[in-house]
């Protein structure tokens, strides 16, 4: 089957990428406001880039041309924001920070969730989350009207030290994280099932095609 996405809606190419594309991390961002009330929301569009600088971007679908999420709106006033990963035990608290609550709102007070002090931005993490990136913002990029890429650099990660094999070499336990990704529509997976698979090395490649 062929898909000449020209000739279908934005709507139709968001369902034929999501259930493709899969699964996706899910950014769990946490940001601030003027008055310092803090707010949390999810975007699956989302994804690590660089290293050096550590980079990482997610996209956020905005309600209208002219209605824009609190999420962009305070990252644009704070140059700063907090990507917290969700695992088993926190998905259902960011379900209800999904839900498109007025900014009157706080989602921390309505997900149960805690406020923990990030280190070197003022903007609070997740407490219950497992892994958190302290990050400040790199730019902005518009797609279209309707979507903007936010892209962020790292500048600290906070991680359960139940998942730290060695702190001194950076080894981390990642299936100890228990991380939840998004697949289509409503429908989410556990990274429970993990398997290992070299690269190959170019010797080992021309080794084996040679004597075939």
């Amino acid at each position: 089957m062929y898909f000449d996405f020209a000739k279908h809606t934005p709507h139709e190419r968001y369902k034929l990428l999501s259930s493709t594309v899969t699964p996706r991390p899910i950014a769990w961002v946490s940001t601030m406001d003027a008055n310092g009330q803090p707010n949390a929301a999810p975007f699956s569009f989302f994804n690590v880039f660089a290293e050096d600088p550590a980079t990482l971007g997610f996209a956020i679908n905005h309600r209208s041309d002219t209605d824009r999420k609190d999420t962009g709106e305070n990252v644009r006033l704070q140059n700063e924001f907090v990507v917290n990963l969700v695992t088993s035990d926190t998905v259902e608290r960011m379900n209800i920070t999904a839900i498109e609550f007025g900014p009157e709102v706080d989602e921390f007070v309505a997900a149960g969730l805690t406020p923990a002090a990030s280190t070197l931005i003022r903007t609070p993490r997740i407490a219950q989350s497992s892994v958190s990136f302290e990050c400040t913002l790199m730019q902005i990029v518009p797609l279209g009207t309707r979507r903007s890429l936010v892209i962020g650099e790292v500048l600290a990660m906070h991680i359960s030290d139940h998942a730290v094999l060695d702190a001194g070499r950076c080894l981390i336990d990642t299936p100890q994280l228990q991380l939840v990704g998004r697949m289509h529509g409503h429908h989410y997976v556990r990274t429970n099932e993990i398997f290992n698979m070299p690269t190959i090395p170019v010797a080992t490649w021309e080794s084996k095609t040679a004597s075939e």
